[in-house]
């Protein structure tokens, strides 16, 4: 299984050179206390087949004793795999990862006779832009839209079962995938057995039980062996791995905590992916998400650029005073300078 070509690294841009950071304000992710660190966590879980998605997140929840959590790209019952899974505060982030496409591999029962090459033509054909009707028990509004299938794989064959590997959009319904190729084909199939490989750049291979995520869990807090939990649970910058990020100065960033929106001055370095209105992720210079925005500019336009917005913030994650409130203090002194100017101005 090959990754998308979005979770490759990426060239970083340097505006400013030899910017540093505070050491005494904020922390870098991998050093947050454990308390901390669950509160912005983020778990890849290998959802079994049986419990509904929302079941999985309000165990975790319950298990690590947060206030919350929530799970991205619902899972029926009976589908097991690849479930992201965010804690805490990481809830915010959600957006980076709700619209990533999915990976899965899905056993066909095909309700008549048909060669392997009839049915990897049929496949060729539902490649592409297709029309989709979402199914009867779905929690969308069924309505026809259209939906992108990147690869239909013929992994495997034995008689009138097919093993079949997909590669789709998110919010594509692979159960009505199966039925429809089951009509062109002209004798019908249904879906027997389905399981996610990947979620964006989250595989089967990183994915984790829910007993195994209960077993750190119990080693962190009977015995304080934090080791294992830390390998389980990644931090919320995780989850942004695929995004075209800026890192900015510590001058900005409780600036950007109040939703202000993100000027050029305050961009340190940037990677070369950022295009107008792609979601991209702020970062201070140690490597924490302060929050995420779409882009004004591209990666070129902001090097070149002096001023302007880059950035406009639309979810902020990092808690606001974490790093000292210095748009205030820059606030006021503009605002004595003016007033010096007045008077200067009213003394003439």
């Amino acid at each position: 299984m090959s990754l998308p070509s979005y979770c490759n690294e990426t060239e970083v841009l340097i505006r400013i050179a030899n910017e540093q950071t505070n050491p005494e304000w904020g922390v870098p992710p991998e050093k947050r206390p454990m308390d901390l660190y669950l509160k912005y966590g983020f778990v890849v879980i290998d959802k079994p087949r049986g419990p509904t998605s929302h079941e999985v997140a309000a165990w975790i929840k319950k298990m690590l004793n947060l206030d919350r959590a929530g799970h991205s790209g619902t899972l029926d019952p009976g589908v097991s795999g690849v479930l992201p899974i965010a804690l805490g505060e990481s809830t915010k982030a959600m957006p980076a990862i709700n619209t990533l496409d999915k990976e899965y591999v899905m056993v066909m029962k095909l309700h008549g006779d048909v060669d392997d090459e009839k049915l990897r033509a049929v496949l060729r054909e539902f490649t592409g832009a297709i029309y989709q009707r979402p199914p009867l028990r779905s929690a969308v509004k069924r309505q026809l839209r259209v939906k992108h299938v990147y690869e239909l794989e013929l992994l495997e064959m034995d008689g009138r079962y097919a093993l079949i590997r997909i590669n789709v959009e998110s919010g594509t319904y692979a159960r009505k995938l199966a039925y429809d190729i089951g009509e062109v084909l002209g004798v019908g199939a249904n879906m027997r057995e389905l399981r996610r490989i990947r979620v964006g750049c989250f595989t089967e291979k990183e994915a984790i039980t829910l007993q195994d995520l209960k077993d750190a869990y119990t080693l962190y807090r009977d015995y304080g062996i934090e080791d294992l939990l830390r390998t389980y649970v990644k931090p919320v910058e995780y989850m942004v791995r695929h995004l075209p990020k800026v890192w900015i100065r510590d001058s900005a960033v409780d600036a950007v905590c109040h939703g202000a929106a993100l000027a050029v001055p305050g961009i340190v370095k940037l990677t070369n992916n950022i295009k107008r209105k792609s979601l991209t992720a702020i970062m201070t210079l140690k490597n924490e998400l302060v929050a995420l925005g779409y882009a004004e500019m591209t990666s070129d336009e902001i090097m070149n650029a002096q001023r302007g917005i880059a950035i406009k913030t639309t979810r902020v994650i990092m808690k606001k005073g974490t790093y000292p409130s210095m748009w205030k203090k820059k606030k006021a002194e503009g605002k004595v300078e003016e007033k010096q100017q007045d008077n200067t101005k009213g003394k003439e």
